[in-house]
C-alpha cells in the first residue's frame, strides 16, 4: 500500500537559515513520506554560509538549497501544500499568501542564529542549537500517527510541537 506524500513548506522572513535547515532535516527524516520546501517573505537571495557549512558537515547535498520568495508557492502550478510552518517570529505576524488546498499550519518559532553577533565558534554553536531544536520538532512531527488522527487533534499536536 502506497501512503500519501505530504508537501511541507517552512517559512521565515529571510529564508537563509532556520527554514533552510528545516527543509533539509524534513527531506532527510521524512524521505518517502514528506517533501519539504522553504521560502521567505523577504528572501535574502542565498542561504546563510554557516547554515550551508553545518549542513555540509552533516553530509547534506547543499547544492539543492536556495533562498526564494513564498510567492513561488502561491502561484498556479506550485506544489499543493499539506502543512505550512513558520519558524521565525516575524513571519508568524505577517499576512501570508492564500495557500491552495488549505494546508494545516503552525508556528514553530526559533531564535535566529543569523542575527547573532559573536565569534565564529559562538555563531557555529547557535546554528548547531537551531539545528538541534528543529531536528527534535521534525522528529516528533514525522512520527505522528497521520493515518489515525483527526484534523483537530493533529492541529493541537502541531501547536504542541512548536512549544518544545
Amino acid at each position: 500500500m502506497v501512503s500519501k506524500m505530504f508537501n511541507v513548506l517552512f517559512l521565515c522572513t529571510g529564508n537563509s537559515a532556520r527554514s533552510i535547515l528545516a527543509e533539509a532535516i524534513m527531506n532527510r527524516q521524512g524521505q518517502g513520506r514528506f517533501k519539504a520546501y522553504s521560502a521567505g517573505s523577504q528572501p535574502k537571495g542565498k542561504p546563510h554560509p554557516q547554515a550551508l557549512r553545518l549542513l555540509e558537515s552533516l553530509k547534506y547535498d547543499i547544492t539543492q538549497f536556495s533562498s526564494k520568495s513564498w510567492d513561488v508557492f502561491a502561484k498556479s502550478g506550485a506544489p499543493v501544500l499539506d502543512f505550512v510552518f513558520t519558524v521565525c517570529d516575524n513571519a508568524a505576524n505577517e499576512v501570508c499568501p492564500v495557500w491552495p488546498g488549505q494546508p494545516m499550519s503552525a508556528h514553530w518559532g526559533i531564535p535566529d542564529p543569523a542575527a547573532l553577533e559573536g565569534s565564529d565558534s559562538e555563531i557555529a554553536a547557535a546554528f548547531a542549537e537551531t539545528y538541534r531544536q528543529m531536528n527534535n520538532r521534525i522528529t516528533a512531527f514525522v512520527n505522528l500517527p497521520f493515518e489515525s488522527i483527526d484534523r483537530l487533534s493533529l492541529s493541537e499536536k502541531l501547536d504542541e510541537i512548536g512549544k518544545k
